[in-house]
């Protein structure tokens, strides 16, 4: 009989020894750190990213755990007789940035599937580690926020929308005349640097939407948001509607628009699609 793994009680304890193992380092992240070499994902890695990565993986393998490990920081790593039972993708601080420069937006993203896919994630936890907000979700059950189930936005006007925008990328030109009249047709526009935690708050209603179509973010940011969205009973496609079906892999990148109900997809895609047909 196979094992009946809680994996949302594992994936708390997850956050809850990340929040332990970085707690001393967060003192000195405004001095000096030691150079690490470039991630997996091709970010800088910091000794606090290798901290939070470390926290989750001591986790596991308490639990006898097997799985590969996909995560942003060191790539790809197999731990037991046979990793391929189980696949954990993790951005082990979402917000890295904003972490280290004193700005209280950041969190750890933990996704678990039974194959390196988007589609097969079936457990997942993205944690606010600074205001203590944890958000789960497990397929078929619900998302909830520290416990408590959520809904996204019942709003439908995109004037009265608070829409999340990534355009942090050197391709910023380009993004931004995709973006023209969907920026000119809404009146809040935000971008706060933790692209897992900015998704869950369109899960749980606190924004209308959010849109990378950078063509930058990876796969083990977003990976466990996918399915916080998605449980929530909001929408997330590509930014030409089709469903997100991608590899979990720290170098690949994926686009796409979350929205919390479908009229305000339907909206949000016609306008990026007008300008697309523009171009």
């Amino acid at each position: 009989m196979p094992r009946q793994i809680d994996w949302l009680s594992i994936l708390v304890q997850c956050k809850t020894n990340v929040q332990r193992r970085i707690s001393p380092l967060l003192a000195t992240l405004s001095k000096p750190q030691p150079n690490l070499g470039i991630g997996a994902g091709g970010d800088p890695m910091r000794q606090v990213d290798l901290a939070a990565e470390k926290a989750i993986v001591e986790t596991l393998r308490k639990h006898d755990l097997q799985f590969t490990l996909v995560s942003e920081e060191s790539g790809l790593k197999k731990y037991g007789k046979n990793p391929q039972e189980n696949y954990i993708t993790t951005d082990p601080i979402d917000g890295t940035t904003n972490l280290t420069r004193g700005i209280p937006f950041y969190a750890t993203s933990i996704a678990v599937s039974t194959k390196p896919t988007l589609e097969t994630v079936h457990a997942a936890l993205v944690a606010d580690l600074f205001h203590d907000v944890t958000y789960t979700a497990q397929n078929g059950k619900g998302a909830h926020r520290n416990g408590r189930k959520v809904t996204p936005s019942g709003n439908t006007l995109l004037e009265e929308a608070v829409i999340g925008i990534d355009i942090n990328s050197y391709k910023v030109q380009k993004i931004t005349s995709q973006l023209t009249r969907l920026i000119q047709r809404t009146k809040h526009i935000r971008h706060f640097g933790a692209n897992a935690l900015e998704l869950c708050y369109v899960a749980d209603g606190t924004s209308d939407a959010f849109i990378d179509i950078r063509g930058k973010l990876r796969t083990t940011d977003m990976a466990a948001a996918w399915l916080i969205i998605r449980e929530a009973g909001a929408r997330m496609t590509s930014p030409t509607g089709e469903p997100l079906k991608v590899k979990l892999d720290p170098k690949q990148k994926v686009e796409f628009v979350a929205s919390a109900n479908q009229e305000m997809h339907e909206t949000i895609l016609n306008l990026l699609r007008h300008e697309k047909d523009e171009e």
